[in-house]
């Protein structure tokens, strides 16, 4: 005996050959598009010193799990010293915020700052430490801007904004004597 199929399985049946017919489209390929580079400068602080630029870097809050056993009933003895019925414990598990989530503000080099030639020092500073794996294109490009933020956060701001005193440690900034001891 043949039944008539059910209107669900008919609207199934339109919705896979009409999507069907749908050109896919394949996602770019290369890495996601870098924000633009002013996106992580902030306004100096109340104090900077003038023609000075900052940067923000977030930091992430550190949450430690603790687990212990609480008492939840006590040891009850016979009159004689031996167990009539054991403790018993539960265990507690619950979250510790050791450090609150915050941001960090940074001097930075500014933005005008970046010229071709200080971009493609950098790539050649952070390539010389194996930090850079790309091309010397002169431009703060996705590449670049990735390494310099996995190199910087080991020392530094957790951003890709060049931080005044990596540029200076890099040799790429000159350093203030009055700061030199």
């Amino acid at each position: 005996m043949h039944r008539p199929p059910t209107l669900s399985i008919v609207a199934l049946a339109i919705l896979v050959y009409t999507t069907g017919c749908q050109p896919v489209v394949a996602p770019e390929d290369g890495p996601p598009p870098a924000l633009p580079l002013s996106a992580g400068y902030i306004l100096p602080p109340e104090g900077a010193a003038e023609g000075t630029c900052w940067g923000r870097a977030l930091v992430p809050a550190i949450i430690q799990t603790v687990t212990e056993q609480v008492n939840r009933s006590p040891t009850v003895l016979n009159p004689d010293g031996s167990v009539m019925r054991a403790a018993t414990y539960d265990t507690v598990v619950r979250q510790e915020i050791l450090r609150e989530r915050g941001e960090h503000a940074f001097e930075a080099v500014c933005e005008n700052a970046l010229t071709p030639e200080l971009v493609g020092s950098l790539q050649r500073a952070l390539q010389a430490r194996g930090a850079y794996v790309g091309d010397i294109t002169q431009r703060m490009d996705w590449p670049t801007r990735s390494a310099l933020k996995t190199y910087q956060r080991t020392t530094g701001p957790d951003s890709d904004i060049l931080s005044i005193d990596l540029a200076r440690s890099l040799g790429l900034a000159a350093v203030d004597r009055a700061t030199l001891d």
